[in-house]
C-alpha cells in the first residue's frame, strides 16, 4: 500500500480526494489567472511604466523564463523533498512575488517581480501533478482527476481576462495582481489541512550545474528573439546570444548525460512517448501563449476596444479550457490519449487559420469561430498529453517528469510571445506582422497534431515504464 500521501481527515477516501484535488487545482488556478489577466492589463501598464513593445514581451517572459528555467529542479526537488513541502513553497512565494508586484513603481522592478513569482509557479505546476499521480493510481481515475484539475484551472482562463479587464478598467493594473494573494492563502490552508507528505527513502541532492545551463539556455534564446527586431538580428550581442543559446544548450545535454544525479534524466527520452509529448507541449504552448499576447493588444490597439471588452472577445478561447477538460479526461480514459491529442492540435491549427480573416474593419464573426476552435483544439490537446506523459514513466518518476513536460510547455510559451514580438516589430503595421505570426503558428500546431498521431501513446504501458526503469 502506497502510504506517501496521507489526507488527514475522516470520511470516506473519494471525499478526501476531492478536498486534495480541490486544494491543488486552486494553486495552480491562480497561475493561471496570472497569465491571463495580465494579456490585458499590457496597455494600462505601458501607459503607467513606459517600456515599449519589447518591454511588454519582458514582463510576460520574466515569469516564463524563469518558470522553464526551473521547472525541471522543482520536479526533482518534489520527488525528494515531498511534493507537498515544494508546493507549499510555491505558495509562499507566490503570495508574497504578488504583493511586490501590485507595488512596482517601475518597469524594471516589475519584471524582476515577475522573474520571482515565475519561480514560485515553477514549484506549483509538477508538486500538483506528482501529488495528484499518486493519490489516484488507476489510469482511467487518473486521467478523471487531472481532466477535472485542467477544467478548474481552464476557469482561470475564461474568468481571466473578463475579471482583469474589469480591474483594470475600474481598480487600474496593481489590483490585477492583489486579487492572487487572497488565492494562494486559501490553497496553503487546505494544503496544509489535507495533504502531507512522507518522508522521503532517498535524497539526490539538486544538479546546480544543469539548472544553471537549462536558465542560461532559455534566456539567452529569449533575448535573441525578443531583441533581434529592434537591435537588429545581425548585431553583435544577438549574434552572442545565438552562440550562448547553443553552447548552453549543448552543455546541458553533456551534463546531464554525465551527472549521477541528473535534473534531467535522459533515460526518459527512450520512450517515444515520453520525447513527442515534450516536444508537442512546446508546440502546443507555441501558439496558446502566442495568441493570448498579440490577439488583446489586436484588440486594444488596432480596434480601440477597452480592457474589459477586450477580455469579453476573448472568451470564445478561454470558456472551452473551463469545462472541455472534463470530457477530455473522460474521454482519453477510454479511448487513450492518441486521438484526442491529435485532433485538439488540428482544430487549434485550424481555428488560428481562421483568424487571418481579423483586421481593422474586420466583422467579429470569423473571429469568434477561429478563437473557439482554439480554445476547444487546446483543452483537447493539454489534458491528453499530460496523462500520456505521466502515465509514460514509473511512479517514483512523476515529478521529475511533469517538470520537464511543463518546462518544455513553458519554453514554447516564451518563444511563442517572442516570435510573435518579433513578426509584428519587424513589420510595416501590426496587422501585417499579426497575420505573418498567425501562419508561422498554424504551421507549428498542424505539425504538432501530425507528431501526435504518429508518435503519441503508441508504446504498450508495460514496455515504456520497465525501459524507464533500466
Amino acid at each position: 500500500m502506497d502510504k506517501t500521501i496521507h489526507l488527514q481527515s475522516s470520511g470516506s477516501g473519494r471525499h478526501r480526494k476531492v478536498f486534495l484535488l480541490m486544494a491543488l487545482s486552486l494553486g495552480y488556478f491562480m497561475v493561471l489567472l496570472d497569465t491571463t489577466v495580465v494579456t490585458v492589463a499590457l496597455p494600462a501598464i505601458h501607459e503607467a511604466l513606459g517600456g515599449g513593445l519589447e518591454g511588454l514581451q519582458w514582463v510576460v517572459n520574466a515569469y516564463t523564463i524563469v518558470f522553464a528555467g526551473f521547472l525541471l529542479s522543482m520536479g526533482a526537488l518534489s520527488d525528494d523533498l515531498g511534493a507537498k513541502r515544494v508546493y507549499i513553497g510555491g505558495l509562499a512565494l507566490f503570495l508574497v512575488a504578488s504583493a511586490a508586484m501590485a507595488a512596482s513603481t517601475s518597469l524594471g522592478a516589475l519584471i524582476g517581480f515577475r522573474a520571482m513569482l515565475g519561480l514560485g509557479g515553477a514549484a506549483l505546476m509538477p508538486a500538483s501533478l506528482s501529488l495528484i499521480s499518486r493519490a489516484y493510481e488507476n489510469p482511467a481515475e487518473r486521467a478523471r482527476a487531472l481532466g477535472i484539475w485542467a477544467a478548474v484551472t481552464g476557469l482561470a482562463m475564461a474568468a481571466g481576462p473578463v475579471v482583469g479587464g474589469l480591474l483594470v478598467d475600474t481598480l487600474g493594473w496593481r489590483s490585477i495582481f492583489l486579487i492572487q494573494v487572497p488565492f494562494a492563502a486559501v490553497s496553503m490552508i487546505m494544503t496544509l489541512v489535507w495533504v502531507q507528505d512522507a518522508r522521503p527513502k532517498r535524497q539526490h541532492g539538486l544538479d546546480v550545474p544543469g539548472q544553471a545551463a537549462a536558465i542560461l539556455t532559455i534566456a539567452a534564446l529569449s533575448f535573441a528573439l525578443m531583441e533581434g527586431g529592434t537591435i537588429g538580428w545581425g548585431a553583435p550581442s544577438i549574434v552572442a546570444a545565438w552562440g550562448i543559446a547553443l553552447i548552453s544548450a549543448a552543455a546541458f545535454i553533456r551534463l546531464e548525460a554525465r551527472s549521477r544525479n541528473p535534473l534531467l534524466p535522459l533515460t526518459l527520452f527512450r520512450s517515444k512517448t515520453v520525447s513527442a509529448g515534450m516536444l508537442a507541449g512546446m508546440m502546443i504552448n507555441v501558439g496558446l501563449s502566442g495568441i493570448l499576447f498579440i490577439v488583446p493588444l489586436f484588440f486594444q490597439q488596432v480596434r480601440g476596444l477597452s480592457a474589459h471588452m477586450a477580455g469579453w472577445a476573448l472568451l470564445p478561447l478561454t470558456v472551452p479550457m473551463a469545462f472541455n477538460p472534463i470530457l477530455t479526461g473522460r474521454l482519453v480514459g477510454r479511448i487513450g490519449a492518441r486521438i484526442p491529442m491529435s485532433a485538439g492540435f488540428l482544430l487549434a491549427a485550424s481555428g488560428t487559420l481562421l483568424l487571418l480573416g481579423i483586421g481593422a474593419g474586420a466583422g467579429y464573426t470569423v473571429t469568434l469561430i477561429g478563437l473557439l476552435l482554439i480554445g476547444f483544439g487546446v483543452s483537447l490537446a493539454i489534458p491528453s498529453l499530460m496523462t500520456a506523459v505521466i502515465s509514460a514513466v514509473p511512479k517514483e518518476q512523476t515529478g521529475v517528469a511533469s517538470g520537464a513536460l511543463n518546462s518544455s510547455r513553458q519554453l514554447g510559451a516564451t518563444l511563442g510571445v517572442a516570435l510573435q514580438g518579433a513578426m509584428v516589430s519587424g513589420s510595416g503595421t501590426f496587422t501585417a506582422g499579426l497575420h505573418a505570426s498567425l501562419i508561422v503558428t498554424c504551421v507549428v500546431l498542424f505539425c504538432g497534431g501530425l507528431l501526435s498521431l504518429l508518435y503519441m501513446g503508441t508504446e504498450p504501458t508495460g514496455t515504456r515504464t520497465a525501459k524507464q526503469g533500466q
